[in-house]
């Protein structure tokens, strides 16, 4: 007789980072329950695995009652909820505090065997920033309800989907000018399935419990991945190094903007605590184990922003064809 099928919750399974996690488990034969807000907007998530195996289902970690019918039978959880921006019932304190307390405490109570939270390289309780601070938080109350969770720290990740380098080409095919605020501050971006991996080692139980800092193979400045980004989709743009004090000027018009909107606007261009976090490098610290340790040998960069920056050349995906037809004719 076949032993019954391992179950894996992951919260927040649809988003950047959760939807790598969620097709390397089903990959590892896992049943997934992806538990988040809005199912119907998952619904991509099913062609992850075979009929059946990966199903988006309601919840929210804010609510006790369907964090809990989400965890109920699983064996283990893996909770990549995260928010760069605070906007209406979505803060930081909700979210990566209480959110990730409640999902640790009720995964110890329903008897999940392991727990994978996703936190975030620069996680401090004495930093400026709240994110930071919420996060760093986020870490202490899972770990008092589940002290044996393996918990990972990434840098900036890049991939397909981010919200980093996407969010700059698109600004490159806009404007003739890039600003950049802290353009000295170091950041150490890590590629989006190599995370995956890490997070599926912990929930397999070949991760130890412990937390574990996750950057790639390269460390440049803020202003060295712009210009980088940059030479990829053939662009000249001027990279144009903002003060903080005009950075914290502008973020705090912004941030007005979206409190007397009454939620008709959400600041996603910059906010004052975002101008805070980059004054802070975003690198590994030495003083806990990484992907090397883990066994995952990081990706490089070049390649991978090579296979989806191509939308930002001026000619698209057809631009190697041309650059190589004004090569032909100038021989």
């Amino acid at each position: 007789m076949s032993s019954a099928p391992r179950i894996a919750t992951v919260f927040g399974g649809s988003g950047f980072v959760g939807r790598y996690i969620v097709r390397r488990l089903a990959q590892q034969g896992w049943r997934v329950r992806v538990a988040v807000r809005r199912p119907n907007e998952a619904l991509f998530v099913r062609t992850y695995g075979t009929v059946g195996q990966v199903e988006p289902i309601l919840a929210n970690i804010r609510d006790k009652a369907s964090t809990r019918a989400a965890i109920k039978g699983a064996d283990v959880v893996v909770n990549c909820v995260g928010i760069l921006v605070e906007s209406g019932r979505q803060q930081f304190n909700a979210v990566h505090v209480e959110g990730a307390g409640r999902i640790a405490r009720i995964a110890a109570q329903e008897g999940v065997a392991r727990l994978v939270h996703v936190s975030a390289l620069g996680a401090d309780p004495e930093s400026d920033s709240e994110y930071a601070r919420s996060k760093a938080r986020g870490e202490e109350a899972v770990r008092a309800a589940f002290p044996d969770a393996v918990i990972l720290r990434p840098s900036v990740i890049f991939g397909p989907e981010d919200r980093f380098f996407n969010r700059f080409g698109l600004m490159a095919m806009l404007s003739p000018v890039i600003p950049v605020v802290g353009a000295r501050t170091r950041f150490q971006p890590v590629y989006v399935d190599d995370v995956a991996a890490a997070a599926v080692m912990g929930a397999e139980g070949s991760a130890a419990p412990g937390v574990y800092e996750l950057g790639g193979s390269e460390t440049r400045t803020f202003r060295d991945l712009v210009e980088m980004m940059l030479r990829m989709i053939r662009r000249r743009r001027l990279v144009l190094s903002w003060p903080f004090w005009i950075a914290r000027i502008n973020a705090w018009f912004l941030d007005m903007a979206q409190a007397v909107s009454l939620g008709l606007f959400t600041n996603n261009i910059l906010t004052r605590d975002q101008v805070r976090q980059l004054r802070h490098d975003n690198v590994v610290s030495g003083a806990f184990p990484g992907l090397e340790d883990l066994g995952i040998e990081p990706t490089v960069m070049e390649g991978i922003l090579e296979s989806y920056l191509y939308v930002y050349r001026p000619h698209g995906q057809y631009e190697a064809i041309r650059e190589s037809a004004d090569k032909l004719r100038h021989v």
